[in-house]
């Protein structure tokens, strides 16, 4: 047992029947301690507003990246997924705080808010296409035939991926969403495959746009390349994460937000009524079940956190589905309120891990929401419980969410 082990309580991490419900341990962990053991990592578990905050915003803490749960697999297992390993640690958000914010400068220039307002119209039309399609069914999986595939074209596009090959990369994404999932070596090995092929597809699209720029996210990653700002293994890397978390993040607003509506019908009604309160909807379902429940920093020299000090090399993992729950901050916190401000929920982090991408996701989830309300005000789920699949650390996602549109649709498909 180390030491912090004697110091904190201890919270087994691997457990289906915590991972799919985790909150009320995470309520009982921070009403009696700033940090809770987890012995699998070595690591220490933050649940209060503050404390996570803290660690954001400190300078001296590092990401610690997606592929952390491999250090639990056999050596040689973990010998057969260095290329995975390799791959991801080049991903914007897992690398060192010099290259992120090299990146986050270069990416800067597209993410512009003139840019995600410009794709507002083309999220409308894609969302109604989507939907004209699943009204045929009238029954349809939120997860499989809407949620994902909206985020997906819109950054596919913004990459400049042919329509003709988006289906193969939801395949792919699909396979290398395993990456954050509860640590299983087929799984793992399946998710190499697919991103490494994935990074082939990427090559010819940069090998094409060399040759014959345009106005896409691959153009302008090879300007910087001729820059030297990034390489072509940079390059390959980040499209691959920029595609699997462009729409990872947006699809887990979508249908976790959808589940928050159907609990709080009072809510439903509401922005039926009233959509002008969609974006602080929107605001609460990021805070109440949004799509990263917990990330993970270390320390890169010794630091006090939560009081107590620990040395560098000390992992953390920041139970953000905790803070956004903490009461300190959030009045009466497991209650949805459409209206509640202010809302300082932890979402998309802060400090300067912040998601790039928060203003996409957010756009995308008021536009879908607000058409899907519109259009089928009666929607209804076809579930009798949703079905929660456990995630490595203490998280979890939706395999699938059935919902009943038939007979609900008032307007016509843009």
């Amino acid at each position: 047992m180390t030491v912090s082990e004697t110091r904190f309580p201890v919270y087994e991490l691997i457990s289906p029947e915590k991972n799919t419900d985790p909150i009320p341990e995470l309520h009982k962990l921070r009403a009696e301690t700033p940090i809770a053991w987890v012995p699998v990592l070595d690591a220490g578990l933050l649940t209060r507003h503050v404390d996570i905050v803290s660690v954001l915003k400190d300078h001296r803490m590092a990401p610690a990246n997606l592929t952390q749960g491999m250090r639990l697999l056999p050596p040689e297992q973990q010998a057969d997924l260095v290329p995975l390993r390799t791959a991801v640690e080049k991903w914007m958000g897992h690398t060192n705080n010099t290259d992120h914010q090299r990146f986050i400068s270069l990416l800067k220039r597209y993410f512009t808010p003139a840019m995600i307002d410009s794709f507002r119209p083309r999220v409308r039309e894609l969302t109604h296409e989507l939907l004209d399609e699943a009204a045929k069914a009238g029954q349809v999986d939120l997860v499989a035939d809407i949620a994902y595939k909206l985020p997906a074209s819109v950054i596919a596009e913004m990459l400049g991926v042919r329509t003709s090959d988006r289906a193969q990369l939801l395949t792919w994404s699909a396979d290398i969403a395993a990456i954050a999932e509860i640590v299983s070596y087929d799984r793992l090995m399946d998710c190499q495959r697919s991103l490494l092929a994935m990074q082939d597809y990427m090559l010819e699209l940069v090998e094409e746009r060399r040759a014959s720029p345009r106005e896409d996210l691959i153009s302008m990653f090879v300007a910087a390349e001729r820059e030297g700002i990034v390489d072509q293994p940079e390059i390959l890397s980040n499209c691959v994460m920029l595609l699997f978390s462009g729409h990872e993040t947006t699809g887990g607003l979508i249908t976790n937000g959808l589940v928050q509506l159907f609990d709080n019908p009072d809510q439903f009604e509401l922005l039926k009524a009233e959509p002008e309160h969609m974006p602080g909807a929107v605001e609460e379902m990021l805070r109440l079940a949004g799509p990263a429940s917990v990330i993970s920093r270390t320390s890169t020299e010794p630091v006090e956190v939560a009081g107590y000090p620990f040395p560098a090399g000390q992992q953390f993992l920041l139970a953000l589905n905790a803070g956004n729950r903490d009461p300190e901050v959030f009045p009466d916190p497991d209650r949805f309120d459409a209206k509640r401000s202010p809302n300082r929920h932890l979402a998309f982090a802060t400090g300067m891990f912040h998601c790039l991408g928060a203003a996409l996701a957010r756009m995308e989830g008021d536009e879908f929401f607000r058409i899907l309300l519109s259009r089928f005000p009666n929607v209804s789920p076809a579930y009798e419980k949703p079905s929660w699949q456990p995630v490595f650390l203490i998280s979890r996602r939706l395999k699938s969410l059935p919902i009943n549109l038939q007979g609900s649709d008032v307007s016509v498909g843009a």
